[in-house]
């Protein structure tokens, strides 16, 4: 996988959050894992489809999810994963991996599209997202670690 197809990742995670009232995230670091991302609690899975094949998923703790739905609601405390904190954190991997897809269209890819998310609230779950490495990069947002997988097969 081209490393340089994390950067429209991160360079949206970095624009987006403080658009929605997060302090400016940190990247801690980028490194290659092997095929599965195992869920630290809460995962949200986005596919890219047409010009560019592949995934990114969002892992964080339940903490981390209940201070990013809670943020993004306008500071209602979260107790519970009900579906209006559902739809916040879906809400949020759509307007990362919108932001991503828009950065990816300035490096020539002008028709990479996304899925609907797909969000998963399970401890130590085992998500397979390739054959064989996959990116992570590690953002820290306010104290709080996002995890950021992102698996691309092909693009034009």
């Amino acid at each position: 996988m081209d490393v340089k197809l994390v950067n429209p990742i991160i360079d949206a995670f970095m624009e987006v959050m403080p658009q929605v009232g997060f302090p400016m995230p940190k990247r801690l670091r980028v490194y290659l894992q092997d095929r599965n991302v195992i869920s630290n609690g809460v995962t949200l899975t986005v596919g890219f489809t047409n010009q560019m094949q592949g995934k990114v998923i969002y892992n964080m703790t339940e903490d981390t999810a209940k201070y990013i739905a809670s943020t993004m609601m306008m500071g209602v405390p979260v107790t519970k994963f009900g579906e209006l904190v559902q739809s916040a954190l879906r809400e949020m991997s759509n307007m990362l991996t919108a932001r991503a897809a828009t950065n990816f269209s300035k490096m020539g890819m002008e028709e990479v599209d996304i899925t609907t998310p797909e969000l998963i609230i399970e401890e130590d779950r085992t998500i397979k997202i390739s054959d064989t490495h996959y990116l992570n990069v590690e953002m820290d947002l306010g104290g709080h670690k996002v995890d950021i997988a992102l698996f691309v097969e092909n693009y034009a």
